[in-house]
């Protein structure tokens, strides 16, 4: 048991090191068995200088305000807390110190310029990477290094020699002209006293290189390819040294001599120098053949720090099969559906090309590409002959199951390739299991679909030639994924981006950051439910993490899309002009039209006009805007009550008797007679069992229809809907064998063939979003306020499920719930974080409240123990 609290944390990240804000926030947990916090007390040491803010009478203890004086750039200070909890009189001890330290906080602290190869390029085609370097000498010993450092396209940086972090895809994709994030990295044992090499290897990515859809487009946000580094040195005498990039760095081509993020990587190791970050005067150093560089232009305003973890590799897995075809290729199932790259370790001679092909599902035991579009995901690799090797690609990601090697000199051992998982470097804090072995393949398949997106921005698919930030896509799952993994940083991060992106007026972009898309995509044009992720999203990012001022930073942004839904709309309060994708993906739409769906798409998009108003009225009365509150308000109830007039008929019935239309009414509470919403959720239900409980449901009503049935006391359709395994279903894709979660409900044909469509990714995370009901209603674990500081344990078994547990890590805790059916009713083990505080509702009988700890209640007398 600890008698302290928890290290103290900043902000959404969890390390200091080169934090953008003066201000951090700062959060901590409680010492085990501590029921309420009364008071804390924080120590933070600058330099040797040591503030205590005294006593202070609170039970707040996430996202707690900056106590002491603003950091400014490159200030370290070390913090610690210490808390009295109720029923004690002294205070705990302190906790272990976390240190934070800012990063280059004004646009003055920067140096350096953007220095990239002087050579001539051929705008229009492909091009081949860089590398720069400076060589310097550093006159003293070193005390402290800092680098900071950012790319126009991607970068990869070593000093003498050595990688300088773990990152991948840095600096990642924002909207570069108006937000270029740059990294901090401590490199003090890279360097040391007299000759010194800093370099790093360069990439198009997201920045010149070629992306989109429909052929595509290159030099979106530039044409030059750039690196923009400050290394920082503080000597033991005091003394410091800058090497920034300017005209004194060099360029040169490598070995890397082609690379797309949808097309892979080509590398001639026969090219390859080892030593080329190294000095010149180390073996194999030889640095002749470097240019000098040309430098650019960039506003070292636009510089900004991270808000969230880097993409990083976070698992390798190895085939599980591997199928020699005979005719020198092999095809490897890493069992997995998956994103990332393959590293392997070969030996062979000189010129020997070893070709990797990837794709996510097999078509007569070969890879099915079609569904990649042009996205052509092969790298290869050219031996030098100079023995065994191990080499993984660097500027590119491949969404795929199967991997085709072709060219391998011999045979094929089974740990000579590994597939490398890459995403952003989240920490896990959602875990689900039940007693149905399908449900719980379904829930890994929504778990491996978030870590296969969630690629520095929330994109829809990783595979084909797309891989955008769909706003509607993580609109519906931002629930899910709130639970699974606290990604409060990177969306805060991409909503930056999605209010930059947003419109003059008003207008919220398909996907952000926002690229050409062809004339469906292009120009902008508002649409519901994706529009809608400047309100709803923030929303629940704050009831999951607590965090007040990313509610408040993006109410302006949430404010604009609803006054222009209410300027579209007008008096009538009814939004039914313009295009609208409606229920996207509808199981009957056809495979060139997925908007085509039962559902009339402008009671969608008026259902979503009285959800964003009362979500904007909810926000204002977090952030005590009064007059706003009740302006939003008003608003929310005269588009709720044209809703009702327009689209529910006096029986009770919908203008459009389609399950979406029931679900977005009954979900959004939109039918606020209690007989009409009992009507409304039987013919619901009665939808769903007409067609046997298949999906009748595309993007919009699929995270919706399950509570709408439950909500209106329909529990056993909805486990009907989760539990069918027939097309179109979320367990059929399971039966099929699916391992994430698909785009469209029959990706995968039931006769094994792909649909036909041109959009049949087998990576999709929105039709996921029913893992937030499983979270919440068959495992019964649900917050009732902001941050989970009070929550609900309300499991509601069905569907032959005799068991099922769920934990999550909240910003105060873990929290869990494990239930168990038994022959006289229900056993249940809950777990309430420490300051937090539980109400239990089992069934057939009265809510219970408990504290803090761990508790046994059984429904037979509910008679309680601690565990």
């Amino acid at each position: 048991m600890s008698s302290q609290p928890a290290p103290v944390t900043f902000e959404h990240l969890l390390d200091g090191l080169g934090i953008g804000v003066a201000e951090p926030r700062l959060s901590w947990r409680l010492p085990d068995a501590a029921v309420l916090q009364d008071a804390y007390e924080l120590e933070l040491d600058r330099g040797g200088v040591t503030y205590r803010t005294g006593r202070i009478a609170s039970s707040e203890q996430v996202l707690i305000p900056w106590p002491g004086q603003p950091l400014s750039s490159r200030t370290k200070v070390t913090v610690r807390v210490r808390v009295w909890t109720e029923g004690t009189v002294e205070p705990s001890g302190w906790s272990e110190p976390s240190t934070v330290e800012a990063g280059l906080l004004d646009g003055d602290d920067w140096a350096a310029v953007p220095v990239g190869p002087a050579w001539p390029e051929d705008l229009d085609s492909d091009r081949r990477p860089a590398r720069v370097r400076k060589d310097f000498v550093l006159a003293a010993p070193v005390l402290r290094a800092r680098l900071y450092i950012t790319a126009h396209g991607l970068y990869e940086a070593e000093i003498n020699g050595r990688r300088v972090g773990d990152d991948t895809l840095s600096p990642g994709w924002t909207v570069y002209g108006e937000r270029l994030r740059y990294y901090t990295y401590d490199v003090t044992g890279h360097l040391t006293q007299g000759a010194n090499t800093i370099g790093a290897w360069l990439g198009d990515g997201w920045y010149r290189g070629h992306i989109g859809f429909d052929g595509g487009y290159r030099n979106l946000y530039g044409t030059d390819q750039s690196l923009i580094a400050q290394l920082e040195v503080t000597h033991t005498d005091g003394t410091t040294t800058v090497i920034a990039t300017d005209n004194s760095w060099q360029a040169a081509t490598g070995p890397i001599l082609f690379s797309g993020l949808y097309e892979g990587e080509t590398f001639d190791a026969r090219l390859h120098d080892p030593a080329w970050s190294a000095p010149a005067g180390a073996i194999g150093g030889d640095h002749h053949s470097w240019t000098a560089v040309s430098t650019r232009t960039r506003d070292p305003r636009t510089l900004i720090a991270p808000k969230g973890a880097p993409v990083r590799c976070t698992q390798e897995i190895s085939p599980t099969v591997i199928t020699d075809k005979g005719d020198g290729r092999y095809v490897l199932d890493f069992g997995q559906n998956l994103v990332g790259r393959l590293r392997i370790t070969v030996d062979g001679p000189a010129d020997t090309t070893v070709v990797l092909r990837h794709a996510e599902v097999l078509q007569d035991g070969e890879l099915a590409t079609r569904p990649l579009r042009a996205a052509t995901s092969t790298d290869t690799y050219i031996l030098d002959g100079s023995g065994e090797q191990s080499w993984e690609p660097r500027f590119t990601l491949h969404g795929f199951r199967y991997a085709e090697v072709s060219g391998w000199p011999g045979d094929l051992a089974p740990n000579a390739v590994t597939a490398r998982v890459h995403h952003t470097d989240m920490t896990r804090t959602g875990w689900f299991e039940c007693s149905d072995p399908m449900i719980n393949r379904l829930h890994e398949n929504v778990v491996w679909s978030m870590r296969g997106n969630f690629v520095d921005i929330p994109t829809d698919c990783p595979q084909r030639d797309e891989r955008l930030g769909w706003t509607g896509d993580i609109q519906v799952f931002t629930p899910t994924a709130s639970f699974l993994y606290d990604c409060a940083g990177m969306l805060d991060s991409w909503l930056d981006d999605v209010a930059v992106e947003q419109l003059p007026d008003g207008t919220i972009p398909w996907y952000v950051p926002v690229i050409p898309g062809g004339p469906q995509w292009t120009p902008i044009k508002p649409g519901a439910a994706w529009g809608d992720v400047s309100t709803l999203t923030p929303w629940v990012l704050y009831q999951r993490f607590g965090d007040l001022e990313l509610l408040r930073r993006h109410f302006p942004m949430g404010r604009g899309w609803v006054d222009l839904m209410a300027n579209l709309a007008g008096p009538s309060r009814l939004w039914d002009t313009g295009d609208q994708l409606g229920d996207w993906l509808d199981p009957i739409a056809p495979p060139d039209d997925p908007a085509g769906a039962r559902t009339d798409r402008y009671l969608v998009a008026t259902a979503y006009f009285a959800h964003s108003a009362r979500h904007l009225q909810w926000s204002a009365r977090e952030l005590g805007y009064t007059d706003l509150e009740a302006r939003y308000g008003r608003l929310a109830d005269e588009v709720t009550e044209a809703f009702h007039a327009r689209y529910v008929q006096p029986d009770g019935r919908m203008t459009s008797d389609a399950p979406t239309a029931y679900s977005v009414a009954l979900a959004f509470g939109l039918i606020t007679d209690a007989d009409r919403r009992q009507i409304a959720g039987d013919r619901l239900a009665e939808l769903v069992l007409q067609d046997d409980a298949r999906i009748a449901t595309g993007f919009v009503g699929t995270p919706l229809i399950c509570d709408a049935l439950t909500d209106t006391g329909h529990l056993d359709t909805a486990y009907r809907l989760l539990t069918q395994t027939e097309c179109p279903s979320w367990l059929y894709t399971v039966s099929m064998g699916a391992t994430t979660i698909w785009e469209r409900w029959d990706s995968l044909r039931p006769d094994g063939t792909l649909n036909p469509g041109g959009m049949t990714s087998f990576n999709h995370y929105a039709l996921g979003a029913v893992a937030d009901w499983m979270h919440r209603v068959v495992a019964g674990l649900e917050l009732t306020s902001p941050g989970y500081r009070t929550l609900r344990f309300r499991p509601r078994p069905g569907g032959g499920i005799t068991w099922a547990k769920a934990q999550h890590m909240t910003p105060y805790g873990l929290a869990a719930i494990s239930w168990e059916l038994t022959p006289s009713g229900m056993s249940v083990h809950i777990t309430v974080p420490e300051g937090c505080q539980g109400l239990v509702e089992l069934p057939g009988r009265g809510p219970l409240t408990v504290g803090p700890g761990r508790h046994h209640l059984d429904t037979r007398d509910l008679g309680r123990t601690a565990a």
